[in-house]
């Protein structure tokens, strides 16, 4: 099986990842954060490493702003619930996962806050950041985007969205689950104030991790109260991070996992491993671009404004059909929603999904070109 899906997870891991959880589960059998004991301080230390290694990635100050999470879902809705309060006014853009969507509706149902879609373009940027100044007119407390669609591919300017939000009072958050790991991100320089990633997309991790980075002074409200390791006798969490939004046992095995994770990112480059991503998702879409039997859901690739995930069908099928076609011969895509509804009403695909590659580190030219001879082979023969 020949893999694409890695805007799900990314597969395979470099073996460090999985060396680094097994090394973790068998060698450090201390609770960070709970002991004095040199087994405790020795996980303490090899937790504290790992975010300082991500706060570096995503030009951080403080590295313990960087709070480990399940996953991205997790560290949206710790930003969403711990900072938004009645009345307020939050803009997000029309390309949102429901791990943004669902949390903002729901709190607008319920008469919380007002919820405001933003209309976003394709193939201009600057017509995107349009509608956002619109968007911005009134006042705002917050304005949550993903940095790249997971359905299109597409990069929305988000320094330029920051700064129009920054120039409206408005705290700027970015779900970055398609591009940490891919993209080149740097919070100071790009304004963002809390930034939500996966670790087990782009930065090679296990499953089970993130992570929320703040970068402001907002101390958001815990979404869990629990024991922390630190003012273990008042009643309250505490007032500084990690421990207010961390308790209980942190994911050690996962953490550490992620760590070589970033380290592979580290070693590697962000700009050698965007232009590799790059380079797949373009030769895909000038083969497919040529096949009468493909319908292609997003513009042609333009470098630094396209990711490393691209939708597509077999025309005539459903997403589910095509992937389900292609996994027969051997691929592995995703096919469906993409747990992207926004998204799909906007490409008016919403009645039937996509099919989704997704490429990575470990891709090959060769692979893509397979995959594109095979689905030129389904549509002749039909």
């Amino acid at each position: 099986m020949i893999y694409f899906d890695n805007g799900a997870t990314t597969y395979p891991k470099p073996p460090r990842v999985a060396f680094a959880v097994s090394n973790a589960i068998s060698n450090l059998g201390g609770n960070p954060g709970r002991g004095g004991h040199p087994m405790a301080m020795q996980a303490a230390q090899e937790v504290y490493n790992v975010r300082k290694m991500a706060a570096e990635l995503f030009g951080l100050d403080a590295p313990e702003n960087v709070i480990f999470t399940q996953n991205c879902s997790h560290a949206l809705n710790l930003v969403v619930y711990g900072l938004l309060q009645k009345g307020d006014r939050v803009v997000i853009s029309d390309l949102e996962h429901n791990s943004v969507y669902r949390p903002l509706a729901w709190l607008a149902k319920q008469g919380i806050i007002e919820l405001e879609i933003v209309e976003t373009s394709l193939v201009d940027p600057w017509q995107t950041l349009e509608s956002f100044e619109k968007a911005l007119q009134k006042k705002t407390a917050l304005v949550l985007c993903t940095h790249a669609s997971n359905v299109t591919g597409t990069v929305l300017p988000i320094k330029a969205i920051s700064q129009l939000a920054h120039q409206r009072g408005a705290l700027f958050a970015v779900d970055g689950a398609q591009s940490a790991g891919i993209l080149e991100i740097d919070m100071k320089d790009m304004g963002i104030d809390f930034l939500c990633v996966p670790g087990h997309k782009g930065l090679y991790g296990p499953s089970g991790t993130g992570m929320m980075l703040c970068g402001c002074d907002s101390l958001l409200e815990p979404m869990m109260r629990g024991g922390t390791g630190s003012l273990s006798a008042q009643q309250e969490m505490p007032d500084f991070y990690p421990d207010r939004l961390e308790c209980g046992t942190v994911n050690l095995c996962g953490i550490c996992g992620l760590g070589q994770g970033l380290r592979f990112i580290k070693n590697k480059g962000i700009k050698r491993l965007y232009a590799h991503d790059f380079d797949l998702i373009n030769l895909f879409y000038q083969f497919m671009i040529r096949c009468n039997g493909i319908e292609l859901y997003a513009p042609e690739p333009r470098y630094g404004w396209a990711s490393s995930v691209l939708s597509f069908n077999l025309k005539g099928r459903s997403g589910e059909e095509t992937a389900q076609i292609l996994s027969e011969k051997g691929f592995a895509l995703r096919g469906g929603l993409h747990c992207a509804p926004l998204a799909h009403q906007k490409l008016g695909t919403l009645d039937r999904g996509t099919a989704r590659i997704g490429v990575g580190a470990f891709n090959t030219p060769a692979q893509v070109l397979q995959l594109c001879e095979t689905i030129k082979k389904l549509q002749d023969t039909v």
